[in-house]
């Protein structure tokens, strides 16, 4: 897109870190964030930073849907915006768009060639074919969803790359998303603070403001701001360094890491917020197929699963970040699989909780344990007896059935349902059992006896009681 092949450049032809470019078409300018992977573009979001309104996923002709790219598709999903497949390589003799597509498909992206909602273009960014194809519909996409931004608005900016410059200092990236950052604005980004000094952009000129869609290099900061930290201007300096000051307290307080919450504190969460979202690794395909099968045969209407991601492997450093990002609770499984040491560092910064097992039924019964005691105890009615009511007496107290018991036994402490012409009218519970003058615990079938139901006094001859207990399941 920029006439200069700077992946090739670098080692293995991989994209190593984040540059940020503008290329104009028809008028209209298009930023693009090229990002190594998704760890980054999840690792932005993993901070609540939303910095691309539209994703292009490249998928090689000739290798089609691999598994980074199945996780890529997750990534993108869980961030919610539109995405737009470029399948690249079609000048190679064995490329295979047909395929390429049946992939997508099987991952529920059906292209709209085939009736559905994926917009994909076959390009060749070895000879530029289909480029301009490409950046015309990200202008379509961007027209469609209504994607504007105002250059007099408040500053929306996000830094997408960040580092420390001998002789330069603190250097930050930032992609501009509304309003306008201006050299000599005081800014807070995340716990640092700072005058910008200067501002560069992606051709390593000087600028003297940056509206939106601009990536600047921001010089100024006090110290290294982390990528995906939000720039906020500040009326001068002091406000700034108060800011920044107050956020770095906050940052120090220790604060209850979800990394150590149990699984029925999580689950707890989950049924709250009426759903629980995973994230699945195993060691072999067959085992999480297994493990999904399982899992989503749990899923009841109190706790719904949702599966963000799975995959084969080890559980990573990518997998964190996706949990991270996600809004509400993520856990991450691993079966049969660990996570590596790196991902074991930032799931405790982060507070993400991983939980590993061996055996598949280890896994079901721990899930299975907590869904039952968030849901509590499960109770079953226990029918005891039933009374015709033959008369009906007003004392002080209320009014007073005489009754007839016609089945089993009505007894002081339980549970009674009025019946009438076969519908029920009320269920309460009994005040007092009498038989004659004496109060009595219970009355057998074949006997008359007095019943008072608590808060209920529209009782009439002929209606039908229905006395029961509920007493709880033990599993």
């Amino acid at each position: 897109i920029r006439h200069s092949r700077v992946a090739a450049k670098e080692a293995g032809g991989i994209t190593q870190k984040i540059g940020a470019y503008q290329a104009e078409i028809n008028g209209q300018k298009i930023t693009f964030i090229d990002t190594p992977g998704h760890k980054a573009f999840t690792g932005m979001r993993a901070r609540g930073a939303q910095a691309t309104d539209i994703a292009v996923l490249v998928v090689a002709a000739d290798d089609g849907v691999m598994a980074q790219t199945v996780e890529a598709i997750d990534h993108i999903r869980a961030a919610g915006i539109p995405m737009i497949v470029a399948i690249n390589k079609i000048d190679k003799p064995n490329a295979d768009v047909t395929k390429v597509m049946n992939d997508l498909a099987k991952q529920g992206l059906t292209p709209e060639d085939w009736g559905g909602d994926t917009i994909t273009v076959p390009i060749s960014a070895l000879k530029g074919e289909g480029i301009d194809d490409l950046l015309e519909m990200i202008l379509l996409v961007a027209e469609m969803e209504d994607i504007r931004a105002e250059p007099n608005g408040p500053l929306e900016a996000i830094i997408i790359e960040s580092h420390l410059s001998t002789g330069r200092g603190p250097v930050a990236t930032a992609v501009i998303r509304n309003g306008t950052l201006r050299e000599r604005d005081c800014i807070v980004a995340g716990t640092t603070y700072g005058r910008v000094k200067a501002l560069i952009d992606e051709t390593g000129k000087r600028v003297r403001e940056a509206g939106p869609g601009k990536a600047v290099e921001i010089l100024g900061l006090e110290e290294v701001p982390p990528v995906g930290t939000k720039v906020e201007v500040e009326k001068n300096l002091n406000a700034a360094k108060r800011l920044a000051a107050a956020r770095q307290t906050a940052a120090a307080r220790p604060r209850r890491s979800r990394a150590t919450m149990s699984v029925e504190d999580l689950f707890r969460e989950a049924a709250e917020e009426d759903k629980l979202q995973l994230i699945v690794k195993a060691a072999s395909t067959g085992a999480l197929e297994a493990v999904r099968r399982e899992i989503e045969g749990m899923s009841g209407d109190e706790v719904k699963v949702e599966f963000i991601h799975t995959g084969v492997g080890t559980i990573s450093e990518s997998d964190v970040l996706l949990a991270a990002s996600v809004t509400g609770n993520c856990l991450i499984i691993g079966f049969g699989v660990k996570p590596d040491p790196k991902a074991v560092r930032l799931a405790e910064q982060e507070g993400v909780n991983i939980l590993t097992y061996d055996i598949i039924y280890d896994l079901l019964d721990e899930i299975e344990r907590a869904i039952k005691r968030i849901l509590g105890p499960e109770y079953k009615e226990v029918r005891l007896g039933e009374a015709e009511v033959r008369d009906v007496f007003k004392v002080p107290a209320g009014i007073v059935a005489g009754c007839y018991v016609t089945d089993g036994k009505i007894v002081r402490n339980g549970k009674v349902r009025v019946m009438r012409n076969g519908a029920e009218v009320h269920t309460g519970e009994i005040a007092s059992l009498r038989r004659f003058n004496d109060d009595v615990r219970e009355v057998q079938a074949g006997r008359e006896c007095g019943i008072r139901i608590r808060d209920f006094e529209d009782v009439r001859i002929g209606d039908r009681l229905v006395v029961f207990t509920v007493e709880e399941v033990q599993s």
